[in-house]
């Protein structure tokens, strides 16, 4: 500045008068330490003689000071526009790590660590190298291990030690915080001193023969207590189409007991399934054509059962929609999924006793499976066989306990990206709950690592281990059900490791459609596990077979109930054999050994390529500014669910009724996610607050579609296109079909209220959409 004023007195031709300088220099500490401060001179004009020399004005001279003049301006100006520069970057979440050196974190002995500064801003391709760097393909394998070494039920000691184990493995990881959630849950277990038994019968009632149930262990948890004595009726996988070709064919299992196999839907579908249809009870058995039991090959043994839980929902059923902590008192009250007839897995060898004594019918060509010597007859028949099964469960209190860990989001720290593992499980559980456990585990330390060394999460990671998952994701739902009220504001999405690795073959995806095309770029991305010059993506896709990679959540998964319950997105990702089972799942087989068999000692490293594939979607999900989810999606899946009722068109106007409305809402939709496309494409992605506002927005896509027409403690799975209930989209169909199949059925009044209830449901998710109440456009 006083450059600036001497050159100023120069360009009017004015000489400065007299004034002393003031000269700065650095003075050395004792010892020549570094300077220790600074000396201050005086020097009087008067005294330099140099100086008066330099002031005496001319033309050249006044030249000479108008350009130092504009030269100078122009360097203020410079060093003015790169420090304004510079503190706006401080806003920048790219370049949030000049502020980084001004941080410091307290350790847990109390004293002040600083951080590092942060070096250059990381890029997604050395965000992924970093990550590939820091994942260990051996610690995923020792895990797996240690987790399956036998069967670890909750409330058992082996569990205990278990959640030890994890708990001190996710402080050990330093991760921002660790913890546990308690709940106190019914569940059911078999009687020791009173154990279950199936009897074949004479005409009589006498005994023929005990029949053998093989493990004790092996059961359905919430099947109903009680004996059931019947014929026996083979009803294929029992499907509800199953049982509308048993009514074609006149095969009425009224009064009778059913004999179905594993597989294609749940065992809790099967047992509903057949409760409608009034059978006393079901038999649920593995067959050769579904699991493979040759002895020459890795198969199951004929004498094992496959276990599964038959209550048709989610949670602890004695509380259904509340969460089951310890000091809540509601009301006893019992889960309408809850059977009201008894269930039991039977062994193959059993079944193909019970099976070889059916008359009747043959089965369709279809349902006949590989039993030896059994020529598949639908039954009862008048053989006079019948059978007594005797289940005698009963329900125990027990204290179970999710595992949490999270490492802080630094812009959006109350939005939670959730990624899950079922920790329990009745058998040893290699794939059941050992590989998700084990790459719950490998991710939580790896990201930890990557964000000591400068990764930056925009938002929350959250990592949680999940016990009861075997009795119908007990864990997993009353955590929801318990923080239902702040999860649907905060969780962005949930990621399922369950049943990861069942084989290495197919690779599938069951998802919300709004993850869909994040996915996609991801396996495009990742490397196949077992075809080295492949992407994942091209392993797994081919041009005659389109879509086959995205499949839509069962009620089996833990991701189901996020998506259908609490509106947040989620997804389940799963390696499996082509063309057949894995032969161990749910059994007491499921061993590191048969795992590791089956995928020919390759385990480690197709369990990598999961872990490959779920890291680099939490790292899109947790690090880019906008949230990456395709909220324009549903636009497209609205369409498809809504044009087969354009056949019905007709039938309607008849009886003055149009669908109109609901189309117009779809529309409304449609609109709504263009318009905030275009305003996310014009906008400034350095502008937080509008980062934030649109994530917001985006984020809550899925919780949208819930219904809020229903209670959630009856009608839990709101989803109008993915959950459950007369409130569904796929409801109001099945209804509207009633016009041509069964006119008589048709109920007019009960279909008005669906269709309006669905209408406003999609309306509402469109003015949601929409963002501010004035810029809501529809034509309502």
């Amino acid at each position: 500045m006083e450059t600036l004023r001497f050159l100023l007195h120069r360009a009017r031709g004015k000489r400065p008068g007299r004034r002393s300088y003031s000269i700065y220099r650095n003075v050395e500490g004792p010892g020549g330490e570094g300077a220790a401060g600074l000396e201050l001179k005086v020097t009087d004009g008067e005294e330099d003689e140099d100086m008066a020399a330099l002031v005496t004005p001319s033309p050249r001279n006044r030249t000479k000071a108008l350009t130092y003049l504009v030269l100078s301006a122009l360097l203020v100006f410079t060093v003015a526009f790169l420090l304004g520069y510079v503190a706006l970057r401080g806003s920048c979440p790219s370049c949030a790590g000049l502020r980084g050196d001004l941080l410091a974190v307290v350790s847990d002995e109390g004293t002040v660590e600083e951080l590092p500064a942060p070096g250059p801003p990381l890029y997604w391709a050395d965000l992924k190298e970093m990550f590939q760097k820091y994942l260990r393909e051996e610690s995923i394998e020792r895990t797996i291990r240690w987790v399956s070494e036998g069967p670890h039920p909750p409330g058992s000691p082996r569990m205990d030690a278990l959640t030890h184990r994890l708990l001190e493995s996710f402080t050990s990881y330093r991760l921002d915080r660790a913890w546990t959630d308690t709940h106190y849950v019914g569940l059911q277990y078999p009687d020791r001193q009173n154990p279950n038994f199936l009897h074949l019968l004479d005409t009589q009632g006498g005994i023929l023969e005990k029949l053998p149930l093989e493990d004790p262990e092996m059961y359905c948890p919430y099947s109903a207590p009680g004996n059931a004595t019947g014929g026996l009726v083979y009803a294929n996988y029992g499907r509800q189409e199953d049982f509308d070709a048993l009514r074609q064919l006149g095969v009425n299992p009224q009064g009778h007991l059913v004999i179905v196999r594993v597989g294609q839907i749940s065992y809790a579908e099967k047992v509903a399934n057949a409760e409608s249809a009034q059978a006393r009870g079901v038999l649920i058995y593995p067959d050769p054509w579904d699991i493979p039991q040759d002895p020459r090959k890795l198969g199951l043994s004929q004498n094992r059962a496959v276990y599964g839980h038959v209550h048709m929902g989610t949670g602890d059923p004695y509380t259904p929609g509340f969460p089951s902590f310890n000091h809540t008192q509601f009301p006893p009250v019992l889960s309408s999924g809850l059977p009201s007839i008894p269930a039991h897995p039977i062994s193959a060898s059993t079944a193909a006793r019970l099976l070889s004594k059916l008359t009747g019918l043959a089965a369709p060509r279809n349902w006949k499976g590989r039993l030896a010597e059994v020529p598949y007859h639908l039954g009862p028949g008048d053989s006079g066989t019948r059978v007594h099964l005797q289940v005698n469960n009963i329900k125990t209190s027990t204290m179970i306990s999710n595992i949490f860990g999270c490492l802080e989001g630094r812009f959006e720290p109350d939005h939670y990206v959730i990624v899950g593992a079922q920790r329990d499980s009745l058998g040893p559980g290699a794939a059941g709950s050992g590989v998700g456990t084990a790459l719950l585990l490998e991710l939580a330390r790896t990201f930890s690592t990557m964000v000591r060394n400068g990764f930056q999460l925009r938002r929350t990671l959250l990592f949680a281990s999940w016990d009861a998952g075997d009795f119908g994701s007990i864990g997993s739902t009353e955590w929801l059900e318990g923080y239902l009220t702040m999860l649907h504001l905060k969780a962005v999405a949930y990621i399922s490791l369950d049943n990861a690795v069942l084989g290495d073959d197919k690779f599938y995806a069951k998802t919300s459609p709004v993850l869909v095309s994040l996915i996609e770029s991801v396996l495009k991305q990742v490397d196949s596990p077992n075809r080295s010059s492949q992407s994942l993506y091209e392993q797994v896709t081919f041009p005659d077979r389109p879509g086959t990679v995205m499949q839509p959540l069962s009620m089996d998964s833990s991701a189901y109930t996020f998506i259908t319950f609490a509106g947040v997105p989620g997804v389940e990702f799963s390696f499996t054999e082509d063309g057949r089972l894995y032969p161990f799942l749910n059994t007491q087989d499921d061993t590191y050994e048969n795992l590791n068999a089956l995928l020919f000692g390759r385990l480690p490293a197709v369990a990598r390529s999961v872990a490959e594939v779920v890291g680099q979607l939490l790292i899109k999900l947790t690090h880019d500014h906008l949230v990456p989810l395709d909220f324009a999606c549903y636009g497209d899946a609205l369409v498809q669910q809504i044009t087969p009722f354009n056949l019905y068109s007709s039938e309607l106007k008849s009886r003055g009724l149009t669908l109109q409305w609901m189309y117009s809402a779809r529309g409304d939709y449609i609109r709504a996610a263009e318009k905030l496309r275009q305003e996310i494409y014009s906008s400034d992605e350095r502008n937080e607050r509008l980062n934030r506002m649109y994530n917001v927005r985006i984020m809550r896509v899925e919780f949208y579609f819930l219904s809020p027409y229903v209670s959630v403690t009856e009608t839990p799975f709101r989803h109008i296109l993915h959950g459950r209930g007369a409130h569904t989209l796929q409801a109001l169909l099945e209804h509207l079909r009633l016009l041509r199949e069964a006119p008589g059925r048709f109920n007019e009044a009960l279909f008005r209220r669906q269709l309006a209830l669905v209408t406003w449901t999609l309306q509402g998710a469109a003015n949601a959409l929409s963002g501010e109440v004035w810029d809501i456009d529809n034509n309502f």
